[in-house]
């Protein structure tokens, strides 16, 4: 294995798939690492990891690049409310990357989503508290109005959907599943405590499936960065609405984060090996949503200051 301090701290290619996560998926059993960049400095600060360049193990002739990200940080020094979102999802933007596949740990808030099962949500309910940075325009001087009506790109969670085979669930006897439905809601709270248990049921009443504190405003950002994006969400508690359970405890999440470790390994080296056999449609076309900034901002480009089209050409170079 090359240490990855010997490995080039540059990358002119263009990247095919950017991941975001954590536990499992340092070091996929599809790819090879070939570069590593230092913490890339974007107009939005410096992502939260240096993001690791890889190619398909054994493929000469490099034709698919995945680029990884550690969403807390190589250390988890960065909580959810601290993680530079705005950094992170530009600067896969800016290397040219063609979609976002995202994981998370999250809590279960419906029955028949066991713990170690996964879950890809369609929907999100915002509970966070406005501390994050959640658009790439506020600051700048530009209005920019980005639909955000369907969160998550469905193309993405078909073509996914389609591993659930891939999830094994060792030593017990309910297999693991792949949850997938047009409705299936993610709540996002600010953290970094958990839920109270009045608030768990409140999230039930409104909706919720699963819970988490990492999607948004990811997202909302990678919407901005005209990014399809799908976060595969771990089950690893159900959360504190059972009144005959205890709450959830960080003990109960770190025992089964181990386990999703290798289930998020399995699929997500399976989505990049079929990925790199034959693309997926949603990521030549960009799943529709090319060119939707430009229609999406309203303040003419005559009264756009020189910061600002600097930070807009940083994510679209040739838009402006």
């Amino acid at each position: 294995m090359v240490n990855a301090s010997e490995l080039p701290k540059t990358f002119n290619g263009p990247i095919d798939l950017g991941i975001i996560g954590g536990t499992g998926l340092y070091q996929l059993d599809c790819l090879e690492a070939i570069a590593v960049l230092p913490p890339v400095k974007t107009p939005w600060g410096q992502t939260s990891s240096p993001i690791t360049i890889s190619k398909i193990t054994g493929d000469s002739e490099e034709h698919f690049h995945v680029a990884f990200i550690s969403r807390h940080g190589l250390h988890h020094q960065f909580s959810p409310s601290t993680v530079p979102f705005r950094a992170n999802m530009a600067a896969l933007k800016h290397l040219r990357c063609k979609a976002v596949l995202s994981f998370s740990a999250v809590g279960s808030l419906q029955q028949q989503i066991k713990p170690r099962d996964f879950v890809l949500p369609q929907q999100i309910i915002d509970r966070t508290k406005g501390v994050r940075d959640s658009s790439y325009f506020n600051d700048i001087g530009l209005v920019a109005h980005v639909g955000f009506g369907e969160p998550f790109s469905k193309s993405f969670a078909e073509y996914i959907s389609k591993f659930h085979g891939i999830l094994e669930n060792p030593g017990v006897d309910e297999p693991c599943e792949l949850h997938f439905d047009i409705d299936t809601t993610v709540v996002c709270m600010e953290g970094p405590q958990f839920s109270t248990r009045a608030e768990s049921k409140m999230y039930r009443m409104l909706g919720g499936d699963v819970i988490n504190m990492s999607v948004l405003p990811e997202a909302k950002l990678a919407r901005e960065c005209e990014l399809p994006y799908q976060m595969v969400c771990m089950s690893t508690d159900y959360d504190a609405w059972r009144d005959e359970a205890e709450p959830v405890t960080v003990e109960t999440v770190i025992g089964n984060l181990q386990n999703n470790g290798a289930n998020a390994n399995a699929l997500a080296s399976a989505i990049i090996t079929d990925m790199a056999n034959k693309m997926p449609e949603f990521m030549k076309t960009g799943d529709g949503l090319k060119g939707s900034i430009k229609m999406s901002i309203s303040t003419k480009p005559a009264a756009m200051s020189k910061d600002a089209l600097e930070k807009l050409k940083f994510l679209f170079p040739d838009y402006w």
